[in-house]
């Protein structure tokens, strides 16, 4: 069985991030968010940035229920992720992301 699918955007966006990211989910209530920095990332080889991004994405692919937003601004090698506001699951998506991206660290959580 094949995971939800999570739309992971890694466009260069001409407006403000919180313009785009939203605040709450689709029933209304306020979501949460938290950001993951990959060092060095923007400097890899093309080859290894699309293996990263598409691990992200299926690590994202696995929270979907819990998942409302994700954007990977490369320039600043920052992943922003909004989700639902359900006790300890940031820990557990950026664990996810770390265990199979060590480099991968929680940058801030609101």
């Amino acid at each position: 069985m094949k995971p939800p699918r999570v739309t992971l955007s890694i466009l260069d966006a001409s407006e403000p991030l919180r313009k785009r990211a939203p605040t709450v989910d689709k029933d209304g209530k306020a979501v949460t968010d938290f950001m993951v920095i990959f060092p060095g990332l923007r400097k890899q080889p093309q080859i290894q940035i699309q293996r990263t991004t598409r691990e992200i994405h299926r690590i994202l692919g696995c929270f979907s229920d819990t998942v409302v937003f994700a954007e990977l601004n490369l320039p600043l090698n920052l992943l922003w992720v909004s989700t639902k506001p359900i006790n300890g699951k940031r820990f557990e998506i950026t664990e996810a992301i770390r265990s199979s991206i060590p480099s991968a660290r929680l940058v801030s959580h609101l």
